[in-house]
């Protein structure tokens, strides 16, 4: 283990004490945010203290084991003992070494998804309507819900662009490896002679924003602007300016929503989507001067980037950044993201573990 793990474990044991003495104190007791606040670290620091007591255990019984060895009665039994902690160090030390991985501050939060059409025109309209039905299987398999915040659909059903709210616990831990450019290798139905197409859509999985301690949005940053909600075609959906498009000046971030039965209530989702793609932005600079630095699974900002191929003639789905390959199309099509996410999710923790042996 490198000494600089070490020398954070040590202090990560002796600030346990410190936490149990103030705990144990009269003053802590009667202040119950104090109190409360230390409780919380307390069960943040208990497991990787109690884990590296087990670590300092295994290297006692190595040291003591190595010391019997000069005993010819006990030297099979040391042997033994030796063998037995040599082989429990190694699992003991990444196993802390995980422990110590920085948690993401997002990972729990809902998350707003948008998916938009690339190349490929109708094609890849119809492609994002079926990435948005992949995603809403997978919450649903999740248990969590599917809000539909805006939505433009093209003349087939598909959509060119839809924004959608999924709320569930840790939502953003499962989906934050998703954005991206997804390209699809089909026969579209609308071609006649049976030829494989290839065609694009980007996606975006940004976590959910608390407007107030996450983003602050100045009102006078603001431009908003009403108009009537159209649907395919251009067919008035309604006779009144429900429709609202919000537009942050300092940054030119703007927001559509007009699938809300109101103006106030489209204004709210706007807002909702404006706080997220705000605070989106906010992530993506600091990704990608962590990209400059080492490959980055959440991407270094660069949503153009492509990461997913789906080839429904060879049945098989690509994910390139880490070179997976299942030939399990349909059921991926069908919400089961299981083993991709897992996949995705190793190799993140896996670099994440390099960079911690690196410091």
């Amino acid at each position: 283990m490198k000494q600089s793990i070490r020398d954070k474990l040590d202090h990560l044991a002796g600030r346990l004490e410190e936490v149990d003495l103030l705990l144990a104190s009269g003053d802590t007791a009667r202040d119950m945010a104090q109190f409360t606040k230390l409780s919380r670290e307390r069960a943040e620091i208990e497991p990787v203290a109690a884990l590296f007591a087990e670590y300092r255990k295994a290297e006692r019984d190595l040291a003591e084991a190595g010391a019997l060895l000069a005993d010819p009665d006990m030297r099979d039994f040391a042997e033994e003992e030796m063998k037995a902690a040599k082989a429990r160090l190694p699992e003991l030390a990444t196993e802390l070494q995980r422990l110590l991985l920085p948690k993401d501050p997002n990972d729990e939060r809902s998350v707003i998804l948008e998916i938009r059409a690339g190349t490929g025109g109708e094609e890849s309209a119809l492609f994002s309507a079926d990435l948005f039905r992949m995603y809403s299987r997978y919450a649903e398999r999740r248990r969590w819900q599917v809000e539909v915040l805006s939505s433009s659909e093209s003349d087939l059903g598909g959509y060119r662009e839809i924004i959608a709210r999924i709320a569930g616990h840790g939502a953003y831990s499962q989906l934050k490896f998703e954005s991206g450019g997804h390209r699809v290798q089909r026969v579209p139905e609308t071609e006649a002679q049976g030829r494989i197409h290839t065609s694009a859509c980007t996606v975006a999985v940004m976590p959910e924003a608390d407007e107030i301690e996450d983003v602050q949005i100045n009102p006078a940053d603001l431009r908003i602007d009403t108009f009537r909600a159209s649907g395919a075609g251009g067919q008035h959906i309604n006779k009144t300016d429900s429709a609202v498009r919000l537009t942050h000046v300092p940054t030119g971030i703007v927001v559509e929503c007009q699938d809300g039965r109101s103006q106030h209530q489209n204004k709210a989702q706007a807002m909702r989507v404006l706080a997220a793609r705000i605070n989106d932005a906010q992530l993506r600079a600091a990704q990608a001067k962590e990209a400059a630095q080492r490959k980055s699974l959440i991407g270094s900002g660069d949503r153009s980037e492509r990461i997913r191929t789906y080839n429904f003639p060879q049945g098989r789905v690509t994910d390139h950044r880490i070179n997976l390959t299942l030939y399990r199309i349909e059921a991926i099509m069908d919400g089961d993201l299981d083993e991709l996410i897992a996949a995705l999710a190793t190799e993140h923790q896996a670099e994440l573990l390099a960079a911690l042996a690196e410091t």
